[in-house]
């Protein structure tokens, strides 16, 4: 429990270190902007770093936002936006649980897996790297970190019969992440081009809480994603 309280105390100075650092290259930086939105198809999942509590399977998800990238080089940007993303994951437990969700406890047996549903909002803070253009097409990667508020916490109890229990009591809501995207953009003339690609994410701070008789463990969210996009 206390260091899973470190972790998330951690979370608001980093983030708010790392928007105050690139808002000052951002605002000295003096060359051309970009802006896109995208859509991309989420496949996501948790692991644990105990043998108690495992992962039992991945959740399909969505990821919706918009993107802004300052150059300060032809083929070399800062990058960030906002997103709003929609993920999850399931988890088994050889122990007997119980939950606290926002109404009741539930006691769930051991190997009845709990499936959490969660939504965030997503501040993606990273540095583009992008090849010249070769007939139509641009190659890129764009590297960095995503601070994450989590506005929506839901879980569902199949052995139970429960779904979309409120579980604010059972899931943080910051995290931080590290991401790694490559992908192409494809030219349709002038600084339009549409974006393909592929994107892993990672969270850092554990996502859950470590109530009552739950064992200390640290569950990380995974979200790999295939990248939809359009640039203006």
């Amino acid at each position: 429990m206390i260091r899973s309280q470190k972790y998330i105390s951690r979370v608001p100075k980093i983030a708010l270190s790392l928007v105050l650092f690139f808002s000052s290259i951002f605002s000295n930086a003096q060359q051309r902007i970009g802006f896109g939105i995208h859509a991309d198809p989420v496949i996501s999942w948790f692991s644990t770093d105990i043998k108690q509590v495992q992962n039992d399977g991945a959740r399909a998800g969505f990821n919706f936002g918009l993107t802004y990238n300052k150059y300060f080089a032809p083929n070399y940007s800062f990058s960030t936006g906002i997103s709003l993303m929609r993920a999850g994951g399931r988890l088994v437990s050889s122990d007997t649980t119980v939950l606290e969700f926002s109404k009741s406890k539930y006691t769930v047996l051991p190997g009845n897996p709990v499936v959490y549903k969660i939504q965030y909002l997503v501040f993606p803070i990273g540095l583009k790297l992008q090849t010249n253009q070769i007939g139509y097409l641009t190659y890129f990667t764009d590297l960095g970190l995503d601070p994450k508020i989590v506005i929506s916490r839901k879980a569902d109890i199949p052995s139970l019969g429960l779904t979309d229990e409120n579980a604010s009591n059972e899931l943080r809501m910051f995290n931080l992440s590290y991401h790694v995207t490559a992908g192409i953009e494809y030219s349709m003339g002038g600084t339009t081009a549409l974006v393909f690609g592929l994107n892993f994410d990672n969270n850092f701070v554990d996502i859950t809480k470590d109530n009552g008789n739950h064992p200390t463990d640290k569950v990380s969210h995974k979200m790999l994603s295939f990248r939809f996009g359009v640039n203006f």
